[in-house]
Formats: structure tokens, sequence, C-alpha cells
């Protein structure tokens, strides 16, 4: 379902962590690049593709299909930064229904209107919500959409416990044709502990990191222009930080079914990292953990 000879990727995140920023630089650093990409943003905010094409107003699927039987391609898409084609899933109307049935509502038309094929993406990158990965935000690693998954994090505990529960998602649905694991993306990274603390989760999950991304104010200011950093900055260190990332994703076929914690193991794993981070500002005053 869905490949269609693209690379369907599925990029995860917690609500807040800077997944659709992430996915969004690495879709301007493939389009760069020369590659066809089409981004679907799967949260019911319907913010994903923003800096991708200017911030305009654009109807989401769900949305559409509810005002009619017959939907087009450009009646929901937008064409972004270097040819990218933007589209938003969208979600019911808040209080009602699973927010996640917009994700399946979006496919079914795209693969309607033989859009995978006839815009010949190289990559078809999707942006889902992962504070709770449920029967509706799973789809898009357990129905065979994509045959890979990243998930975005800092190493703030509630990211990690996030990413822990998409891992639990794809140690269930892989062996049976689901996603597999592409990697972590340490995002919003501070010199310190942080790297560090991933690097031991993953290293515990048996899973890898994909790339580590610096917090940095080329972000927040290339977003107060409404674009990305690789279109706001080009020149910048941060957008190759994101063009690095993007190379990678592109390259890597290193997928893996990770091996999640236990919520006990999970929560005894944290108060030692932060018994250790206690114990060392102590000792030195600042914040770092070397491990």
């Amino acid at each position: 379902m869905g490949k269609q000879g693209a690379k369907h990727i599925a990029i995860y995140g917690k609500g807040g962590i800077g997944k659709s920023t992430t996915t969004s630089n690495i879709s301007a650093a493939l389009a760069e690049a020369g590659h066809k990409v089409i981004q679907i943003g799967c949260d019911p905010k319907s913010d994903s593709t923003n800096t991708l094409r200017g911030g305009n107003y654009l109807p989401t699927v769900v949305d559409s299909l509810r005002d009619s039987s017959r939907v087009r391609l450009e009646e929901i898409s937008a064409i972004g930064f270097k040819g990218i084609l933007c589209i938003e899933a969208g979600g019911p109307v808040p209080g009602v229904g699973c927010a996640g049935r917009g994700i399946n509502a979006a496919v079914g038309l795209l693969q309607e209107l033989n859009v995978f094929e006839d815009f010949e993406a190289d990559y078809v990158l999707y942006d889902v919500l992962g504070d709770v990965v449920c029967g509706g935000f799973a789809v898009p690693i357990r129905d065979g959409i994509t045959d890979r998954a990243y998930v975005v994090s800092s190493s703030d505990f509630m990211a990690i416990y996030a990413a822990n529960n998409l891992f639990k998602a794809i140690n269930k649905y892989a062996p049976s044709g689901g996603a597999k694991l592409g990697g972590v993306i340490g995002n919003s990274i501070l010199a310190g502990y942080s790297e560090s603390l991933i690097q031991d989760f993953v290293s515990r999950t048996g899973s890898t990191v994909a790339g580590f991304v610096p917090r940095s104010p080329v972000v927040a200011q290339s977003e107060l222009y409404g674009k990305t950093v690789i279109e706001a900055s080009p020149e910048s260190a941060q957008a190759d930080v994101y063009r690095t990332l993007a190379a990678y994703i592109a390259g890597n076929e290193d997928l893996r079914i990770p091996n999640p914690m236990n919520v006990t193991d999970l929560r005894d794993w944290a108060r030692t990292w932060g018994d250790a981070i206690i114990t060392d500002e102590a000792k030195t005053g600042k914040e770092t953990v070397a491990r």
C-alpha cells in the first residue's frame, strides 16, 4: 500500500518537540538536492508545511472530503519551496472523532488520485504526532504506508517516553510488514549531557541515532520569516546540519526493530540519569555528564 517507487518515511515526535520544523527542513534539503518531495502533515493542527509554502491557508483533506465527495489534488495541495508538494491531512471537528483517521483519509484520497505515481516523488514524508501512538496515528507504520520511521526527541523525559512508545508500536507491527525504525533524531540539543543521554537510550533499546540538531536561534529566526532554515539562511551552519541529516535519511538502509524498555525500567533509567546530572553539577557547577 502506497510505496509506488518512492521512499515513504514517517517522522514521529511528541507535540512541541520540533517535529514539523525538522521534517520541513529535511524536505527542503532533499528538494534543494534535486529530489521530488511530498510532505504530508498528519497532525490535526494542520501546520506541518507552513514554512515550506509561506504560511498561506491550505484546505485540509478531511475538511475538503467533508464538504465534497469529489476532491481534486489542486484543492488540497500547494507547491512550496523547490517544488515540494504540500498536503495537510487535517482532523475532525474538535471534540468529535479520532484525529488519526485523517491520515487514512488523506492516503486513501492520494492513492485514488494517483498522486504518488503522477508526481513521480522520490520521497514522501509523513509528519505524525507521536505523544500517543494510538490506532489512528499508528496507521503510517502499521498498514504498510511507510517502510521506515524516525522519531524526533530531545533529552527531556517526556520526549524519550514518547519515543519509547513509538518503539513499542514498531516492535508490534514490524514483524508483520509494518515500518521499521530508521533512527532517533536528537533535536534542540544543548552542550552537556543531552547527547550522552540520547546515546544511552538508543544503546539500551537497540536503536540508532540518525543525527543531532543543536539548538539555534537561526531556527526561530527563520520561522519568524515563515521559512525553513534551508530557505531563509542557506549559508548557515544550521542549514548544513539539516542537509547532513537529510543525506543520512536518504541513504540509510539500517532499519531496525527496536526493543523498548518497560515503564518501570524506563523510569529507573531516567532516575539514574537525574542522579548523575545532579552529582556532576555539584562537582563542576555545570550541567555536564560524560558517559
